[in-house]
């Protein structure tokens, strides 16, 4: 059945039972899809496969715009929306994005990755339809809507087009999703908010709103049963219509007794629910009384169940198979868990703190040693970090573990709460550089640049599993100001004793003569293979690995300023990153003595696709080779 769907208006002819059929289906293609592909979001796909075909039989994209909130959740809506041969190609090199994509289909509007936007989004493209500059939206979609009558009353017989943004609740953790919901109430344009409540986000959700919505959840065989009572209300002749307003009337009392109702309501956003998430029948029946409504923003609450239908997912209780992946042992993420659970053990004070992903980070099995000690603040990295710099202003040492690309959301908190008050909070970036599948929102490369203009800030860059235990422990040694230690998503080399180093000194790894290479964290790899290459050549080179990238050890700085060349290599923007800094105090220190050429080598300011890491970094250049070459070719330009 799956094949004979090549676009939305395919699902509007068949039956609820081909439909239950279809749904079966696609989990199938989707669990074998990423097993192919070896990586991929599962369990929130699953999650939302009836939720999809519901919304995509109700309303008529791409003339309805339907905008999905962290959009890992939309492996189904590009199924059906005729993405299905792409799949064999997901999340590969010049293959189909795991997020919604512009480029690939009219279909996805935003390519929205990060959680908690999509409220404004929805927002602003509600106020361009009401302008009546709204553009796109296919001619057919929007004569499908015509024909079936819906949203009349916008001009020339155009039905109104309809906005429908997907949020989990998980996503309502975010400050800016209460931002744009706020603003939506207050606006009153009309928008359909779907608040798909899994009770998850990574990790269960973390709030009293999610709490709230808990309590309101209804389990599924209750909803199956209310639905089934329903039906058959409606079908009783003469007195049905009556019992079923009755009914309704009953439910609407009861849900006024809890929280979330009058929580949208008080905002100006109308609430229905719960609905069940997995029923097509009464999903498109609660959607289509939505889209009547023309006063305003309205939520439709719907419970789902995570990993759905794939027993590996449901069973799975830290994550529901969230992705296929998890903390690997060897890698940088394994070491930062070691290290923290042996500085915890003789540091009372010490808190962990996650924005809502403690598997990922490598939380978990300190949450498990020090319950007490691991805070949760849900999708809010703003919140995390300002709550960080009051803990250290308490007496506490707040221990922040975050995405390198989630830092940048809250960066103004780094600098103004944490860095201006001079307040010893530890930043610990994961996922640091090139992180390869899941493409240009999740690649790290603004940490350093960001980082590193925050006075009083202290920033580490490990180059093996043993460096990063030492320079946690270092960190927390700091006391006048911020620290931030950045690592990779990928295995970390182990080394002996004596090639790890200490303090806020660096590390001279060969000696060599007229060039010298600096390799920034994990590129010090790179560098020494670079070196051992030119080496085979007939070219010696000094090798260092900086260790601490501010500030700048200035015996680094001094060897440096000796050599004729000066190649400096990160996994960072280029413009503004560690090597510029290396460049400009080498030029001072060598004044009036013949300054060496010094070539920083790192990221364009560019949008990087997604793609594996070693293949990105070799097609910029950043790999052995790629050093190597340049090195040559500056010293034919030198002669």
């Amino acid at each position: 059945m799956l094949e004979q769907i090549q676009g939305p208006a395919d699902l509007r002819s068949l039956s609820y039972e081909e439909l239950d059929a279809l749904a079966a289906e696609i989990r199938t293609f989707i669990v074998d899809a990423i097993d192919t592909a070896g990586s991929g979001h599962l369990g929130s796909n699953l999650g939302a496969v009836e939720l999809t075909l519901a919304l995509h039989r109700v309303f008529h994209s791409p003339h309805d715009l339907i905008l999905w909130d962290t959009g890992h959740q939309a492996y189904v809506h590009k199924i059906v929306t005729g993405r299905q041969a792409e799949f064999a190609t997901l999340r590969k090199a010049g293959g189909m994005s795991g997020y919604p994509s512009r480029h690939e289909s009219e279909h996805d509007w935003v390519e929205n990755s990060h959680a908690s936007t999509v409220l404004s989004y929805a927002h602003g493209l509600a106020a361009a339809r009401d302008a009546g500059t709204l553009g796109g939206g296919d001619t057919a979609a929007a004569a499908d809507a015509d024909a079936e009558g819906e949203g009349e009353g916008e001009g020339e017989g155009e039905g109104r087009r309809q906005i429908v943004a997907v949020i989990g609740d998980g996503s309502m953790t975010g400050g800016m999703a209460f931002e744009g919901l706020n603003n939506l109430g207050h606006s009153g344009r009309n928008v359909i908010i779907i608040l798909n409540d899994n009770g998850r986000s990574y990790a269960p959700t973390v709030s009293r709103l999610g709490e709230s919505l808990a309590r309101l959840r209804l389990n599924p065989s209750y909803l199956r049963r209310q639905a089934r009572v329903e039906r058959m209300l409606h079908d009783m002749p003469l007195v049905g219509e009556r019992l079923e307003r009755a009914v309704e009337a009953t439910k609407a009392a009861v849900r006024e007794m809890w929280e979330p109702p009058a929580f949208f309501e008080n905002l100006g956003v109308r609430y229905s629910g719960p609905f069940d998430g997995h029923d097509i029948e009464g999903l498109e029946s609660a959607l289509r009384n939505a889209a009547e409504l023309d006063d305003g923003p309205v939520v439709v609450h719907v419970v789902t169940q995570k990993g759905k239908g794939h027993e590996p997912a449901e069973s799975d209780t830290i994550k529901h198979l969230h992705d296929i992946g998890g903390v690997k042992p060897g890698s940088y993420t394994e070491a930062f868990t070691d290290a923290l659970i042996k500085e915890a053990d003789g540091r009372p004070e010490l808190v962990a703190i996650t924005a809502a992903m403690p598997d990922s980070t490598g939380l978990l099995p300190f949450s498990e040693r020090f319950p007490g000690r691991c805070v949760d603040v849900g999708i809010a990295e703003q919140h995390a970090v300002t709550m960080a710099a009051g803990m250290a202003m308490g007496g506490l040492r707040p221990v922040c573990a975050i995405y390198s690309t989630f830092l940048s959301r809250a960066f103004d908190q780094l600098n103004l709460d944490v860095g201006l008050h001079g307040v010893p909070v530890v930043f610990c970036l994961d996922r640091a550089g090139i992180t390869g599948d899941d493409g240009p929102s999740h690649h790290g490369i603004l940490d350093m640049v960001l980082c590193t203009k925050v006075p009083g800030l202290t920033m580490f860059a490990p180059s093996s599993y043993q460096e990063l235990g030492e320079m946690l422990h270092d960190a927390l040694e700091i006391t006048d100001g911020p620290v931030v230690i950045r690592w990779a998503k990928t295995a970390a080399p182990s080394v002996s004793p004596d090639q790890v180093g200490h303090g806020l000194h660096a590390r001279k790894v060969r000696s060599g003569e007229g060039v010298c290479l600096v390799g920034v964290g994990k590129m010090l790899a790179t560098c020494e293979a670079a070196a051992e290459e030119l080496a085979a050549e007939g070219v010696e080179c000094t090798v260092w690995d900086p260790r601490v990238v501010k500030p700048l050890d200035p015996d680094l700085v001094a060897d440096a300023a000796g050599h004729r060349l000066v190649v400096s290599v990160e996994d960072g923007l280029r413009d503004g990153g560690i090597g510029s800094a290396l460049a400009d105090q080498v030029g001072e220190r060598s004044l009036g003595h013949g300054a060496p050429v010094v070539r920083v080598l790192g990221v364009p300011a560019t949008y990087l696709a997604h793609g594996k890491p070693d293949a990105i970094l070799a097609d910029l250049g950043l790999d052995a080779a790629g050093v190597a070459a340049e090195v040559r070719r500056c010293l034919t330009a030198l002669g």
